[in-house]
């Protein structure tokens, strides 16, 4: 297959990389903690680590993991948001030869005994707002250890103080018992005081057990390899460039992180990018919490800033947001759904930074595509594979599709996971024979070789017998400014098997179903408007603040069904 898109990529863009420049992860940690040794790297609630400190403290807690007894390839849990403790625990993981399994901290007890059981987790590092689940389902678990962490544990005096506030003001500690867990810091003076053995790690070992959200079904650990890692942040590096690269060599470089660090995305363009060119990370614990998160951002200098697109929107909507200074934003790199023009066209008018969209999944570690990040305009699309990495359109039967076509996304390249962890049945199902990993989304190229998410396949509408794709139906309808949020589910419908139904949350309380649906009229084929139209005041999301169609799907059809 031609790689047309080579032709649209920026002067100097390499076509390639050379994922085998770094044996393993490790390795590529280990380069960067020495060479950067005395620059900041990781910023929370106003305590700073630098690398040097970063690399001591995850040594000291590799050497304790090695104490306990864990081997090589050993799986470790961590439960944690964004705070200090998570890069020393995945980088202590990592060191000591284990391969790191990232929990989202708001799982229930059974999406946790699930993901446990099911990675075979022997040990794991949680912070103690979150401990109660644990202490629900760890004796049907594999854990022997568990590491509990405080919010205060590496901020010094102030962490005594923020402790005291969280546990007994704020009540955010609910009661646990877990017996034998230790205490992080006390942890850590342990493993200070034990010596560190090297082990070899290769390649094709496993660094993370990325756990599929479980939107299609059970949740799926992707196993990704110290090549699968080492290549993203590669090829990550390669194309932040033109932009990164454009100011001052000497100035340390900083990056906003309020995407959770469990997540693929943030994991490996916040977190492990920005380690490997030692840049520093500005950690956000709690990004809903919007006039914190705006105070937060005002007491920086940033350079790059990482979201999604309900978190773009709701900056925007505080009232302080457009006073900051973006002087020194040269990236906004949008992903884990779909960017919307409406947002993306607000967000440069007030920073003056294009948001360059990029595509990925957990599968794919996950970036795949992305925009020129020097881009002055919002494109609409997803921009263009990153070097390396090769997408083909194809039917349902696995065959190419013409240019200009709509089909599934299929992506190949060294980023692509090993399979799902112990499920080869699941890995067939999205492998080819060729190596393309099928993506499960809609989309179409164009010649320049930009392709554009049309859907997710499950996501579709059926109309008529024609395919209606809610993003479409959501980009019109986010045009709208009385508009703050909306999203579009298919329900059934006796005369044209499916309908779609919008379900809409207001920036204006004076707007009226009658204003969507003239609005839908003007811009939309009539099959594809919605017949249905249902105000909320939020949307069910992800903690990473995905819109869930899904749970939207599943209210209709019990509803359907409790009428029937």
């Amino acid at each position: 297959m031609e790689k047309i898109w080579l032709k649209s990529y920026p002067e100097g863009m390499p076509a390639e990389i050379d994922p085998s420049r770094y044996a393993s992860l490790r390795a590529l940690v280990d380069d960067s903690v020495a060479q950067f040794a005395d620059r900041d790297a990781y910023t929370c609630m106003g305590k700073t680590i630098t690398f040097r400190q970063l690399d001591g403290l995850s040594r000291a807690f590799a050497a304790w993991l090695q104490a306990k007894g864990l081997q090589k390839g050993a799986r470790v849990a961590v439960m944690m948001p964004n705070v200090l403790q998570y890069p020393v625990a995945i980088f202590g993981i990592l060191r000591a030869g284990c391969t790191v399994v990232n929990v989202n901290p708001l799982y229930t007890p059974r999406e946790l005994e699930h993901q446990l059981k099911d990675s075979g987790a022997e040990a794991i590092v949680i912070l103690e707002n979150f401990a109660t689940p644990l202490e629900h389902v760890v004796a049907h678990t594999q854990i022997r250890h568990v590491v509990v962490a405080s919010l205060g544990d590496l901020l010094g005096i102030k962490g005594v103080l923020v402790n005291f506030v969280v546990r007994n003001v704020k009540k955010m500690v609910p009661a646990f018992d877990l017996d034998d867990a230790i205490r992080f810091n006390r942890m850590i003076g342990e493993g200070t005081a034990m010596t560190l053995h090297p082990v070899e790690v290769g390649p094709e070992d496993a660094a993370f057990l990325q756990y599929t959200g479980g939107t299609t079904g059970v949740s799926k650990g992707a196993t990704l390899t110290n090549r699968n890692i080492v290549a993203n942040i590669l090829q990550s590096e390669a194309w932040m460039s033109p932009a990164l690269m454009r100011g001052d060599p000497s100035e340390q470089l900083a990056i906003i992180t309020a995407l959770p660090l469990y997540h693929i995305f943030s994991l490996t363009v916040n977190c492990l990018l920005y380690t490997k060119i030692g840049g520093r990370n500005i950690l956000i614990v709690n990004p809903k919490d919007i006039p914190g998160f705006v105070k937060e951002l005002a007491r920086h200098k940033f350079h790059m800033f990482t979201g999604v697109n309900t978190l773009f929107n709701a900056l925007m909507n505080h009232p302080d947001f457009d006073k900051l200074d973006f002087s020194s934003l040269r990236v906004s790199n949008g992903g884990g759904m779909a960017v919307q023009r409406a947002v993306a066209e607000r967000w440069k008018k007030i920073t003056g930074c294009a948001i360059a969209e990029g595509y990925g999944l957990s599968e794919t570690s996950p970036s795949a595509t992305c925009n020129s990040v020097v881009t002055t305009e919002f494109s609409g699309t997803i921009g263009l594979p990153l070097p390396s990495t090769e997408i083909t359109i194809r039917d349902d039967d696995g065959n190419d599709v013409p240019l200009g076509e709509a089909g599934e996304i299929c992506i190949r390249g060294p980023q692509v996971m090993a399979g799902y962890w112990q499920r080869p049945d699941e890995t067939a199902r999205v492998m080819c024979a060729d190596g393309f990993f099928k993506s499960g989304d809609v989309g179409i190229m164009d010649a320049r070789g930009y392709t554009k998410i049309v859907d997710r396949k499950k996501d579709m509408i059926l109309v008529s017998g024609f395919n209606v794709y809610p993003n479409e139906v959501e980009e019109v309808v986010a045009q709208m400014p009385q508009v703050l949020e909306c999203a579009a589910v298919g329900v059934p419908d006796a005369h044209s098997s499916e309908a779609v139904k919008l379900f809409v949350v207001k920036k204006d309380a004076t707007l009226t179903e009658a204003q969507i649906r003239a609005f839908c009229k003007e811009n939309l084929t009539a099959y594809k408007c919605p017949r249905h139209i249902e105000f909320r005041t939020e949307l069910p999301k992800t903690n990473v603040g995905k819109i869930l169609r899904r749970s939207l799907r599943d209210e209709e059809s019990a509803r359907t069904a409790n009428v029937a």
